[in-house]
């Protein structure tokens, strides 16, 4: 299946995004709109694209100031800001309603997306929900997300691919100890070596939607979302246990643990949940 890209004009700028199918999961002939994680950009969900695109048509775009996609030009962020982006590009699109997935930073940016316009969400799934206690958020704030600004001796590339590297082995990454190892080890050299060129492109930008994400009070925000709502998880996510208790603050939803992300299941089992579940709408 061929992932094609392309750009749209929004009243902020140019936003990136990859596209690929045909077809529908449910009877509505909805798309799905796909919302990645931070820090990279929508290059992380090829492996997602790749297996819903032969059902149906899938949207991906670069959340703004995050891969290719220009930057809201604002000095602090709100996940409404984001999801007010994400509105503007199902406009732009022509897309009336839309299935929605989102990941991390994109499953706050999804919910967010369902209150503010309701009646262009279908359904939406949230993978990965974070949910801090007030001095996770305080050390978070301090420590995760800075603007990688560029240097002429080039180390500010050198910390980029560091950054990168190290949210696979530790979390929060910048806590290199075994109390903070997470299991799984690292990706292979050619998905570490694209992510990195993602968030570089990005480097004075990326960290605003982490800190707008981090920031996100999903305990208020969620009992909002009143459309069919499933939260899902990798077991080796490290937002899994946040995760599976905030699920219970939906009206309308439910949570579904998923195999760990290196599982030669995963994406199998990924898709399998997720497809049921859309197409019982």
């Amino acid at each position: 299946m061929k992932i094609r890209r392309g750009f749209v004009d929004l009243a902020h700028g140019q936003m990136h995004y990859r596209h690929a199918g045909a077809g529908s999961l449910s009877a509505g002939n909805e798309p799905l709109l796909v919302i990645h994680a931070s820090p990279g950009s929508s290059r992380q969900q090829v492996g997602l694209i790749t297996d819903f695109a032969a059902d149906t048509r899938v949207l991906a775009p670069d959340t703004p100031g995050n891969g290719d996609s220009e930057a809201l030009g604002k000095a602090e962020l709100t996940v409404p800001d984001m999801a007010a982006a994400y509105l503007g590009f199902l406009d732009a699109m022509g897309v009336e309603k839309a299935h929605v997935y989102g990941s991390h930073t994109g499953a706050a940016i999804a919910a967010e997306l369902a209150i503010m316009a309701p009646d262009r969400v279908a359904r939406v799934v949230l993978d990965g929900i974070s949910v801090m206690s007030e001095e996770e958020l305080a050390d978070i704030l301090v420590h995760y997300a800075h603007p990688f600004d560029p240097d002429l001796d080039g180390a500010y590339l050198s910390r980029i691919f560091q950054f990168c590297r190290d949210q696979y082995l530790f979390f929060p990454w910048y806590k290199r100890d075994k109390a903070h190892q997470r299991i799984g080890g690292l990706p292979h050299p050619g998905d570490l070596h694209a992510w990195v060129l993602e968030v570089m492109k990005g480097c004075q930008t990326y960290h605003l939607n982490y800190r707008a994400a981090f920031q996100w009070d999903a305990a208020a925000r969620m009992p909002l979302v009143a459309q069919p709502a499933l939260v899902i998880a990798g077991a080796n996510d490290p937002l899994i246990e946040g995760t599976q208790a905030i699920a219970a603050a939906l009206p309308n939803g439910a949570f579904e643990a998923l195999p760990r992300f290196d599982d030669p299941e995963f994406r199998s089992r990924r898709k399998a949940v997720m497809t049921r579940f859309y197409q019982e709408g």
